[in-house]
């Protein structure tokens, strides 16, 4: 299925939402695609490389934990389309109460994401993992040591 890169960012914003399944996401991968994490957790690899390991990674580590932690209230996305019609850059933007701090936040996200023939070959998420491990109450890398654990402890 050929998909805009305003579709596939609609998709990421009900996918935060919590209105569409993680598992899903893959499936707006090219078979070769990769997820990169530009700034990643210790919990997170640098790279996912294919869309089955995508799969694998997003059906293992997302869901219920992170719900838990924090109540998504709204999720705001944007989508710019840039002088290579292969590439556009997005900006994920949810807002909630975080129940470990007992506190709203706002979390903001760009990803530059380069599409062939409708599907992902490159995701490059840049999100803040400082706050991510704030909001969800996680040790951060300055009080952790860095390991290389793909499963998040929630």
């Amino acid at each position: 299925m050929t998909r805009t890169p305003e579709q596939i960012v609609e998709f990421v914003r009900r996918m935060v939402a919590g209105e569409q399944s993680h598992g899903d996401f893959a499936d707006l991968f090219a078979e070769d695609g990769v997820m990169a994490y530009r700034f990643p957790t210790q919990w997170q690899p640098e790279e996912l490389k294919g869309r089955e390991e995508i799969r694998a990674y997003f059906s293992k580590v997302r869901g219920s934990g992170v719900r838990e932690r924090i109540e998504v209230q709204d999720v705001r996305a944007n989508c710019w389309r840039t002088n290579d019609p292969a590439v556009a850059v997005a900006e994920i933007t949810h807002r909630g109460w975080s129940k470990v701090k007992q506190d709203y936040y706002t979390f903001t996200a760009v990803a530059i994401i380069h599409l062939r023939d409708g599907e992902i070959t490159r995701y490059d998420d840049y999100m803040n993992p400082l706050l991510l491990a704030e909001l969800l109450g996680l040790p951060d890398r300055g009080t952790e040591p860095v390991v290389s654990v793909q499963t998040p402890p929630f």
